[in-house]
């Protein structure tokens, strides 16, 4: 018997979801995402409950979509319904009260970028690879990243970092603010978990309420945003280019884009 794509623990009032597909570096695919919504809903449900940690097993955090799985197939939807239902159980996370720590023990490329950005605190590897590659893919942006990014390190290096599709290590990611830390591999989790406890001697009504209120303040929206990126991204990916993206990306060579 295979694993279970995700792995879901409880000890005193912290819940931790752990992406369990080290072999293919937790990538999103068609049993983790339905996994991942289940364990959100259990923490969402969990009134007791009061700091969230995301983590992953093995040297990935998360790789974004596993382009061989059933994940993007039609079932009768619309291009942009199936990356929205693709992305939904990771920006169900806008719906916890409780604050989330991303505890990114490797690398978060792609969508699995996007659910570190979805966290309220991320602590990185510092040797670790971090960014959003959909450019090089021949994508647009997917999963609120194009708006996620700028909220979080501001315009010009999201710009940057978005037009290149470059990725950058976990030390470069704290610099910029993009991470609250970035640690050895193994000092990740740990980090992740004290904080955790800090964070829960806190009255848990007046944390929520902090939260609420931040994120009332900015206007967080990463459902709306996520909305248009589907529609944008669903286009790129019936172009050539994207084909030839991915296709490269699945064949370890360097893509030639004809802007078609």
């Amino acid at each position: 018997m295979s694993e279970a794509p995700i792995l879901f623990k409880i000890k005193g009032n912290i819940a931790q979801i752990t992406l369990n597909r080290p072999d293919n570096r937790n990538s999103m695919d068609d049993e983790t995402m339905p996994a991942f919504s289940e364990a959100v809903n259990r923490v969402k449900e969990d009134k007791e409950l009061r700091c969230l940690i995301i983590t992953g097993s093995g040297s990935s955090f998360c790789a974004g979509a596993d382009f061989k799985s059933d994940i993007f197939d039609n079932k009768g939807r619309l291009p942009h319904q199936i990356l929205m239902d693709a992305y939904g159980p990771f920006l169900a996370l806008d719906k916890l009260e409780m604050p989330i720590i991303a505890a990114m023990n490797g690398h978060a490329i792609g969508g699995g970028f996007g659910l570190a950005l979805m966290c309220d605190i991320r602590i990185a590897n510092q040797h670790s690879k971090y960014g959003a590659n959909f450019a090089r893919l021949g994508l647009h942006a997917g999963m609120a990243v194009s708006y996620l990014l700028p909220m979080i390190v501001g315009l010009p290096r999201a710009n940057e970092l978005l037009f290149t599709g470059r990725l950058i290590t976990g030390k470069d990611a704290a610099e910029i603010g993009l991470a609250n830390y970035a640690l050895k591999g193994d000092q990740v989790l740990e980090k992740a978990w004290e904080l955790a406890e800090e964070i829960a001697t806190s009255a848990p009504v007046a944390v929520k309420m902090i939260k609420q209120a931040i994120y009332r303040g900015i206007r967080w929206d990463p459902r709306t945003a996520a909305e248009t990126d589907s529609l944008y991204q669903s286009r790129t990916f019936e172009m050539e280019d994207a084909k030839e993206g991915i296709s490269a990306l699945l064949e370890n060579r360097k893509p030639v884009f004809r802007g078609r």
